[in-house]
Formats: C-alpha cells, sequence, structure tokens
C-alpha cells in the first residue's frame, strides 16, 4: 500500500469520526502514522500522543455525540480511583501499566475538559458527581460562549515515570515447579 496523508485518507471515513480527525490535522498538520482506519501524532501539544480513528462510539453524557479522537498522557491513577474515574466518563481510559490515561472524544477541547477533571478527581478535588455537574456546565458554556477554563488546556503537568508494572508474585522456583507438574501430567496421559 501507497504511503497516503492523512487528510486523503480520512475522505473515505464517515462523516462523524472525518470531521474530528479534520480538527486534529487543521491543528497538529499531518499525522506522524496513517493507516487506513487510524492517524496517529506523537509529542504534539501537551500530549504525548493523539488518535484519530475511523472508528467512533456514540456517548451521551453529557448531552449526544461521537468519539473518535483520544488524547494521551503520561498519568499514574492509584487503583483505588479506576472504579471512580469510569464512574464519572467511560470515555476517560486508565492504561495502569503503561501509565497512560486518555480521553476520548469528539475535540481536543473536550478531551482536556475530561482530563482536567479526572486530575480533579484523583486529587481529590472533586467528587464523582462534582465531575459530572461541572463537565455538563462547561460543556454548555461552551455552546453560550461563555468562560470554558478546563477546556482551554491542561491545568495540571503530566507525569514521567508512570509506568506501573506491578509486582510480582510467582518466583522462578513456583514457574520451574509449574513446568514440571505439565511435564507429568503430559506423561501421564501419553
Amino acid at each position: 500500500m501507497e504511503n497516503r496523508p492523512g487528510s486523503d485518507i480520512i475522505k473515505g471515513w464517515p462523516e462523524e469520526s472525518r470531521e474530528a480527525a479534520q480538527l486534529v490535522i487543521d491543528t497538529y498538520g499531518e499525522p506522524h502514522e496513517a493507516t487506513e482506519s487510524l492517524l496517529t501524532w506523537h509529542e504534539v501539544g501537551p500530549w504525548k500522543r493523539v488518535l484519530a480513528s475511523r472508528v467512533f462510539f456514540e456517548h451521551q453524557f453529557p448531552a449526544p455525540h461521537f468519539d473518535s479522537v483520544e488524547s494521551v498522557i503520561d498519568y499514574q491513577v492509584p487503583v483505588e480511583q479506576f472504579t471512580p474515574l469510569a464512574a464519572f466518563d467511560g470515555s476517560v481510559i486508565v492504561e495502569r501499566t503503561a501509565g497512560e490515561v486518555s480521553a476520548r472524544c469528539h475535540d481536543e477541547q473536550a478531551n482536556f475538559l475530561a482530563l482536567n477533571l479526572m486530575h480533579d478527581m484523583v486529587t481529590g478535588a472533586k467528587s464523582v458527581e462534582e465531575a459530572r455537574d461541572y463537565y455538563a456546565k462547561e460543556f454548555a458554556d461552551a455552546r453560550r460562549k461563555q468562560p470554558t477554563p478546563y477546556m482551554e488546556g491542561l491545568r495540571f503537568r503530566p507525569g514521567t515515570d508512570t509506568a506501573d508494572p506491578d509486582r510480582r508474585v510467582l518466583s522462578d522456583e513456583d514457574l520451574e515447579q509449574a513446568v514440571e507438574e505439565g511435564k507429568q501430567k503430559d506423561r501421564a496421559t501419553a
């Protein structure tokens, strides 16, 4: 397959994802990587990565729209915050092992809003309900042409060294014993 610019690739995408991808191209230029279904930018703006996908997801919170642009940052979320974040917004995605958090929405401004509220929740500044209420208020304020400070950029600095490889629970001896038990089972069934 020939290497085509993202702006050519998205011509065949559904309107719901094409429009959102075009907003990213308008902001950051042609993607660093492009396939027929995914455009990727690395280290643009405050983002570790931005992904614009042909696939889009219907999202009803706080009002009906389509999610297809994902903005990724390095950020370590305490495990006990995973459930509250999922309750806040299903389009906020926490990757514990990678040490990343992303927001997937229609545009960068909505992703700023979601991630700023994620940070407020992790730091204890807002509860799930307060974050959802504020999201709805600022979403409506954008349409009212009122100030939207949480949509203007990240209000915190993304982390560094945020990966969480978890902890080992099986020793080399445990693994060797399991392999040996497997061999014994093979011999017994042969």
